[in-house]
């Protein structure tokens, strides 16, 4: 038992969470391969001298989760989200250590924004509850997963398909923060994958007036998408709109104004892929491309999964064979889950805390479609899956001091 409260806690043991996330970044659990059986048993000798009760769940032996559940006043349940798994990394291009570093007031190591600085937080808001004896408002729930980076089923599918996740509101530890704009993320946008093939007929490229060139016929459906959905003007439901503005005001720094008002009010199409032809005096008789299509939240995906379709019908030699689609999700920006991480959060840094939309989409996604309100946010830095990737010391500690202060805030909010 400890005099402190648990903020008091956290800025006192500042050190210790410095190690913590030192200890976690020194295990490497890139993804391929995603081997994070190191950091879960790390996680659960931290864990071990707590009263928390600790269950590992794991479909894929090499691939676990961890599930900590901390016992509160009432029945209802904060959820706290966070990944173990990394994107790879190589170290010979990295000016510090990819296995963690600390250079005065700075973490480098991959996943230190990404996010094993945050899930330090969480183990650290762990930490101070209970040792100060803190009893929590709600019960607290934290799933630490596996998969994340690659969107693997051994991760919060899994947690998920098993019925693990009952929750009523949940945080995931996402950076959603630069150094001079920290956000919470309350929407997604949808997606339509889609892979294009084209049939032409060979010839000899010396006389290709014989042939039909399949790559200009994929490239010139590809053009007729962008005409006919590129600039179109998307119809917004009036609750995702002052989402939209705050998420214009907080990328137009980076991206520019119009930029940032275009992201969400049109289609953004990107050509990821395209591939065909065997050699340069051949006119090719294939040729097949993938195509990455998103919608601000609200906008009826399917509708417009249908119209491209009719688009695609309508080119010559060019059919889909494939195709993925999500819808995009929000929570309402005074909902009391956004109100209360975002002003914890302006409380403990005093800064601005923008309620944005993502520009794409994740576990946040299939937690809202599971039917848990869910925002991202994290303090971290837009180092993410970049060379030299850090996070800031102070970062780390507020980060606690968010995640501790939460259930509060919520149990509060949502009393009234």
């Amino acid at each position: 038992m400890s005099d402190f409260t648990p903020d008091e806690y956290v800025r006192a043991h500042r050190a210790e969470l410095v190690s913590l996330a030192l200890d976690l970044l020194s295990i490497d659990t890139s993804n391929p391969p995603g081997d994070t059986r190191a950091i879960v048993a790390e996680i659960q000798r931290v864990l071990d001298p707590l009263p928390v009760d600790v269950e590992r769940v794991a479909i894929d032996p090499a691939k676990p989760n961890l599930l900590v559940r901390v016992p509160g006043v009432s029945d209802r349940t904060l959820l706290y989200n966070g990944h173990l798994d990394t994107v790879p990394f190589d170290a010979d291009a990295w000016t510090h250590d990819p296995l963690g570093e600390r250079v005065g007031e700075r973490l480098y190591g991959r996943g230190s924004t990404d996010m094993k600085g945050a899930v330090a937080s969480m183990l650290f808001a762990i930490r101070a509850l209970t040792a100060t004896g803190a009893e929590p408002p709600v019960d607290l729930l934290f799933a630490f997963v596996s998969d994340e980076e690659v969107g693997g089923d051994a991760g919060l599918p899994a947690l998920l398909d098993a019925g693990l996740l009952a929750a009523d509101a949940c945080v995931i530890g996402e950076p959603t923060c630069e150094s001079d704009r920290h956000s919470v993320t309350v929407a997604d946008r949808g997606s339509i994958w889609l892979t294009l093939e084209a049939e032409g007929q060979a010839a000899h490229g010396s006389r290709p007036m014989l042939g039909e060139n399949a790559i200009e016929r994929l490239y010139e459906g590809v053009r007729e998408l962008r005409t006919r959905f590129g600039d179109r003007v998307l119809e917004l439901d009036e609750p995702v709109r002052p989402i939209i503005e705050e998420s214009i005001e907080y990328y137009a720094p980076t991206m520019g104004e119009r930029n940032a008002r275009e992201l969400f009010a049109t289609p953004s199409i990107n050509l990821g892929t395209i591939e065909g032809g065997d050699a340069i005096n051949s006119v090719p008789q294939t040729a097949r491309a993938e195509i990455d299509i998103r919608l601000t939240a609200g906008v009826p995906t399917s509708e417009m999964l249908s119209e491209i379709r009719d688009c695609v019908a309508g080119c010559d030699g060019i059919t889909i064979t494939d195709v993925s689609w999500s819808v995009g999700t929000m929570e309402p920006i005074d909902s009391p889950l956004v109100e209360a991480v975002a002003s914890t959060a302006a409380d403990v840094t005093g800064d601005r805390i923008f309620r944005r939309s993502a520009t794409g989409g994740g576990d946040a996604k299939r937690l809202r479609n599971a039917d848990i309100p869910t925002v991202e946010f994290a303090l971290g830095t837009d180092t993410v899956h970049a060379t030299d990737e850090y996070v800031p010391v102070d970062a780390l500690v507020d980060n606690a001091l968010v995640y501790t202060q939460l259930p509060a805030a919520w149990a509060s909010g949502t009393e009234r």
